[in-house]
C-alpha cells in the first residue's frame, strides 16, 4: 500500500514538473513526458508512436518521435491536425530497458485517450516507468486566452 502511494505521488510530481519543464511549442496540443522510476531521472531516447483510431476501428499511424534529454517529446502534431478522435500513445519500454542492460517485463506501455476538442486543449501524457511496471496519467489543460 505504501509503495502504491509513493508511485502515485511520483506520478503526480511528474505531471507537475511537466508544466515547469522546457517551454513547449505554443501550437503543440500533445506532449509526452516520461520518468524512469529506477534512476529517478527523465527517460531519454524512448521511442514514441502515436496512432489515431479510424472509422473502421483500426489504428492508423499518426506521429512518431523520441524523448529528449528532458524525457519529453514536443511537436508531435499541430492544432490543425489534432482533430477530435481516439488516440493511442505507445512507448517502446522494452528497447529502453534493454539499452540499460535490464530485462523488462513489458514490451511496451500504451495510453489510449479521447481528444474531443480539436486541438483547443493541451494534452500531456505522463508515464512513470520501471522494468516491471508502469503508471500513466494525463493532464488536460484549457487553452490560454
Amino acid at each position: 500500500m505504501a509503495s502504491r502511494r509513493l508511485l502515485l505521488l511520483c506520478l503526480a510530481g511528474l505531471v507537475f514538473v511537466s508544466e515547469a519543464g522546457p517551454v513547449a511549442e505554443p501550437k503543440c496540443p500533445l506532449m509526452v513526458k516520461v520518468l524512469d522510476a529506477v534512476r529517478g531521472s527523465p527517460a531519454v531516447d524512448v521511442a514514441v508512436k502515436v496512432f489515431k483510431k479510424a472509422a473502421d476501428e483500426t489504428w492508423e499511424p499518426f506521429a512518431t518521435g523520441k524523448l529528449s534529454e528532458f524525457g519529453e517529446l514536443h511537436g508531435l502534431t499541430t492544432t490543425d491536425k489534432f482533430v477530435e478522435g481516439i488516440y493511442k500513445v505507445v512507448l517502446d519500454t522494452k528497447s529502453y530497458w534493454k539499452a540499460l542492460g535490464i530485462s523488462p517485463f513489458h514490451e511496451y506501455a500504451e495510453v489510449v485517450f479521447t481528444a474531443n476538442d480539436s486541438g483547443q486543449r493541451k494534452y500531456t501524457i505522463a508515464a512513470l516507468l520501471s522494468p516491471y511496471s508502469y503508471s500513466t496519467t494525463a493532464l488536460v489543460s484549457a487553452p490560454k486566452e
